[in-house]
C-alpha cells in the first residue's frame, strides 16, 4: 500500500484512523498515553481517543487517577497509536490542557448509563479491598441516580494533547521502515523524513 506524506498531519492522522476503524476489530482508537511522575519516572497506560481536530487529541478520565495526578504536576504527554492490521504507527508529543466543562459535559452525556455510573463509583487508581467494594459503589450510585440524567462528576475531566510533533511510521521489509516527522511551527507544520 503506497503511503505519501501530506502537509497536514491532522488530516493524515484522521485518514489513517478511518482505515484502522475499518480494519481493527477491537478499539482502533486505543492509544498508549505516557506521562511522568513528579519524580520524573515514566508512566504509560492505554486510553481511548475520543476526539481529534486541529486543536489536538482528546481523552477523558478521572482527574484523581494516577494519570490525572501526573498531568496536574506536568502538563506534557506522549501518545502512541499502533495498528497491527495496517502495519502503521503514529507518535505524538505535546503539551496538555483540560478541555472546557461544556465540552466534557457534552461528551459525558454520550456515554452509556453504566459507564456514567462507573465514573462515579470507581476511585480510579486507588487501592480497593476487593471487587465487591467496587460493585457496592456501583449499586450505591445506581440507586442515587435511579432515574433521570446523570451529571458529570467534578473530578472526571477531559484532556487535550496539543501536538508539538507527530511522527508517522509504516512497516517495510527488512526493517527499512518509512518514517516522517512533523514539527509544529507558527505558520503551520514542517516535515522531515527520518532513517528507519
Amino acid at each position: 500500500m503506497a503511503v505519501t506524506a501530506t502537509k497536514n498531519p491532522i488530516a493524515e492522522f484522521k485518514k489513517w484512523l478511518a482505515q484502522a476503524e475499518a480494519g481493527e476489530s477491537v478499539n482502533p482508537n486505543a492509544m498508549a498515553l505516557a506521562t511522568a511522575t513528579p519524580a520524573g519516572r515514566p508512566s504509560v497506560r492505554m486510553v481511548l481517543l475520543k476526539d481529534v481536530d486541529e486543536k489536538g487529541f482528546v481523552f477523558y478520565t478521572n482527574g484523581e487517577s494516577q494519570k490525572g495526578v501526573e498531568l496536574a504536576a506536568n502538563m506534557e504527554a506522549s501518545l502512541c497509536f499502533y495498528w497491527k492490521s495496517l502495519a502503521r504507527q503514529v507518535r505524538i508529543d505535546g503539551s496538555v490542557e483540560l478541555v472546557g466543562d461544556e465540552e466534557a459535559d457534552a461528551y459525558f452525556k454520550t456515554r452509556d448509563r453504566g459507564a456514567q455510573i462507573g465514573a462515579w463509583a470507581s476511585q480510579q487508581s486507588r487501592p480497593t479491598e476487593d471487587r465487591f467494594a467496587l460493585e457496592k459503589n456501583v449499586a450505591k450510585f445506581a440507586a442515587k441516580f435511579h432515574v433521570g440524567p446523570i451529571p458529570r462528576p467534578g473530578f472526571w475531566c477531559g484532556y487535550r494533547v496539543i501536538p508539538r510533533t507527530i511522527e508517522f511510521w509504516v512497516q517495510r521489509p527488512s526493517r527499512l521502515h518509512d518514517r516522517w516527522l512533523y514539527h509544529k511551527a507558527e505558520d503551520g507544520w514542517t516535515m522531515e523524513t527520518l532513517y528507519p
